[in-house]
């Protein structure tokens, strides 16, 4: 009888060892079945596994592991399934290697890359198959696919995350020795080392740590008997809420046999911040820190621990999981397989995101309907953990009906009263001169502008002891720096004058006895107001926080629409920093706004209308979820060991590891800001992307990049 020719799927690179197609087919549907079933889909993700790469079966591909031409290799799988009736699994194999593709319409030919695209075109033999892969019976669909065209997309996205996972995973354990992945304590083992850590606050001396232990305490007992849902946690500024949120998380982790916890920052100035107390309380091999800015290199010398978290970084395989809402979200709305493929991890998740009402407005529909897909459907809890409550709920009545939140706060509007530690005055307008008169004339001072030009200019006029001026013109490892001064100065009484912007209202730790914000949103200027009296030390009638305006500046575009609810609501309510002030706020705000602007790039539109008989526009919605709407370039900055690690980048050493240690010492800028350098002949490029700043005269100690004039915008610091 003839015996038919091993069909292979991978050649190890000494080219010693192979992996035939069905090994790969199989183990894939393992790994992949195992992750979907997170979210009760374990036979859809079998059937992923088992169909994904039936295209390696064609004489064509065998060819092409001995050095042959390419061969799309993916759309087999993809008709075999659209055959079946299984459109999800059709996307998610279709896109496993090219990314998600919109799914286009009836009219589009084979020579389209969309999915009706793929389904009509021509691919190479492949029959082989039938005789080696059984597939079982037809997974039924979910129930969730019943509701609407965003709620397949969602599941369809989430499939596609367990089948890239799974396949890197297989792939790369033939390639090499398996990987010490998923290695961590339990969250019952990081719930006991949290306990441990605040066993030391259980007798509370003075009325704001028994306020700040007794919200511990709720947020812990509420864990303890809580379930998967969406939840709240409306703490002040100063009344723990870090660690609160922590509590909750880890007790409802263990009470519903949950897999991670993943804290979502909007800030990447001070993600590295909160990973680093959660380090210290949980221990750093359980905790992992990604964003955008930050990635580890699995290099085979590494340390075991810092392999296990290079690897993690890829798919999120962690206990405890520190990121950014732009690596979140722009995730979830990805279509590659690199962003994607951490995913599925989401699911049976607890997900606290901190600062909740600085989700960016343009993009606000699409990032609560993400959170409810997750919430209902994902078995995930959410928690909008904020001192300003954003009051979404009415996004969420409308985006998710019956999806209620529950608040963690033991009585927030009586917390508020007792946290209250300042008072707010305001100014109206001030004649620069004036504001820095009066703030030279303080000991002890904090001014926020929304100008970092203003801020350099503020600080030239100030007496040099002990002033200093804070902005994103400073490189992180400076800024770390001077901030570590500011607080050994305030808490030694020595002067200490501080001009910034924004970048220090939200998780930066420090305590000054005034504070002077100028006019901005509400809930910056209570933010800022958290800087103020931060310790309860002296009377909120002499901590005062002043809102002022400058003599002929205007409001900066992006904060005219903050400025105007700010505005009206001041006409309405004499006390700003009220919880009733603070919904008033937010409400008016999106009222300014209109639900438009709300979705501004139309996503969930995209997926929730037939668009001209076009489904599904995965790729479409990919390129235009953008948080970061005007990208920044990175100027590095050859300062203390900026300096070695950009004369490694020189000498031609590409590593993640480099980048992530060189991340330190840049400075984000906008296309107006560089070219200026440019012209000044201050900066030169390294490679594509990658600038150096070579005129060491462009940047002061004190006050960091020369800036000639106002560039870019974004929605955070």
């Amino acid at each position: 009888m003839h015996q038919e020719k091993k069909m292979l799927a991978h050649i190890s690179e000494d080219g010693t060892r192979v992996q035939t197609v069905a090994d790969h087919l199989q183990g894939t549907a393992v790994l992949c079945g195992q992750f979907a079933a997170a979210f009760d889909a374990q036979q859809q993700g079998t059937w992923l596994g088992l169909l994904h790469d039936i295209g390696k079966y064609s004489t064509k591909f065998q060819k092409r592991l001995q050095g042959g031409e390419k061969v799309d290799h993916s759309t087999a799988g993809a008709q075999v399934a659209a055959r079946y009736g299984q459109i999800p699994l059709a996307f998610a194999i279709a896109g496993h290697h090219s990314g998600l593709p919109d799914g286009g319409g009836r009219s589009d030919t084979a020579q389209d890359a969309t999915m009706f695209g793929r389904l009509k075109k021509s691919v190479e033999p492949y029959t082989q198959w039938t005789n080696e892969i059984k597939l079982p019976s037809i997974p039924p669909q979910p129930e969730m696919m019943k509701e609407n065209r965003f709620t397949q997309a969602f599941y369809t996205r989430m499939l596609y995350s367990c089948l890239v996972d799974a396949d890197y995973l297989d792939t790369e354990n033939f390639m090499s020795s398996p990987k010490p992945r998923g290695q961590g304590q339990t969250m019952d083992e990081l719930l006991k080392r949290l306990n441990q850590y605040t066993a030391k606050w259980s007798h509370p001396q003075g009325n704001l740590n028994q306020r700040r232990s007794s919200i511990l305490s709720a947020c812990t007992t509420a864990g303890q008997t809580g379930r998967r849902g969406l939840y709240s946690l409306t703490v002040p500024t100063g009344g723990g809420k870090t660690v609160a949120s922590l509590a909750f998380a880890l007790s409802l982790a263990v009470k519903n046999h949950m897999d991670r916890v993943i804290y979502v920052i909007p800030y990447t100035s001070i993600i590295d911040q909160t990973a680093d107390v959660f380090s210290e309380i949980l221990g750093a091999e359980n905790v992992l820190e990604h964003h955008s800015g930050v990635d580890y290199s699995a290099k085979e010398d590494d340390e075991p621990a810092a392999y296990r978290k290079a690897l993690a970084a890829e798919n999120w395989d962690a206990p405890v999981v520190v990121t950014t809402s732009v690596q979140f979200f722009e995730s979830l709305y990805g279509n590659h397989a690199s962003q994607c493929r951490k995913l599925h991890n989401i699911a049976n998740s607890v997900v606290i995101f901190d600062e909740a009402q600085n989700l960016p407005v343009p993009y606000l529909r699409p990032c609560v309907a993400a959170i409810a897909q997750l919430v209902q459907h994902y078995r995930a809890a959410a928690v909008l953990c904020t001192a300003t409550q954003p009051a979404l709920q009415p996004l969420f009545d409308e985006l998710a009906p019956g999806l209620q939140m529950t608040e963690l706060c033991p009585h927030p509007k009586e917390q508020y009263q007792a946290f209250r530690r300042t008072t707010l005055k305001m100014r109206g307008e001030l004649e620069q001169s004036q504001l820095g008169a009066e703030l030279a004339a303080q000991e002890q001072v904090l001014c926020i502008v929304n100008r970092r030009k203003t801020a350099q200019e503020l600080y030239n006029n100030l007496p040099k002891e002990g002033s200093y001026c804070l902005t994103t013109l400073l490189y992180p490892a400076h800024r770390k720096q001077l901030l570590q001064e500011i607080r050994e100065r305030l808490k030694d009484g020595l002067p200490c004058r501080v001009i910034s912007t924004s970048l220090i209202e939200a998780g930066v730790d420090v305590d000054f006895p005034a504070v002077y914000r100028e006019e901005a949103g509400l809930d910056s200027i209570l933010q800022a107001a958290g800087r103020c009296n931060r310790e309860g030390r002296r009377p909120a009638e002499q901590s005062l926080v002043q809102i002022f305006t400058l003599e002929g500046q205007h409001v900066p575009r992006m904060l005219e629409q903050n400025v105007s609810a700010t505005q009206s609501v001041l006409k309405k309510y004499a006390d700003l920093a009220s919880l009733e002030a603070i919904e008033t706020y937010f409400l008016f705000y999106r009222t300014l706004k209109g639900d438009k602007r709300l979705d501004e790039q139309q996503i969930l539109q995209g997926f929730e209308q037939d668009m001209e008989g076009r489904i599904f526009p995965f790729a479409t919605a990919a390129e235009r979820f953008r948080l970061i709407e005007t990208p920044a370039v990175t100027v590095y900055i050859p300062q203390g060991k900026g300096e070695h690690l950009l004369a490694r980048l020189r000498a031609g050493e590409v590593s993640k590891t480099l980048f992530r240690q060189l991340g330190q010492y840049g400075v984000p800028v906008y296309p107006d800001h560089l070219k200026t350098l440019e012209n000044a002949g201050a900066v030169c490029q390294i490679s594509e992307g990658i600038w150096e700043l070579t005129d060491g005269s462009f940047y002061d100690n004190n006050t960091g990049l020369a800036m000639e004039a106002e560039t870019g915008a974004a929605w955070f610091a």
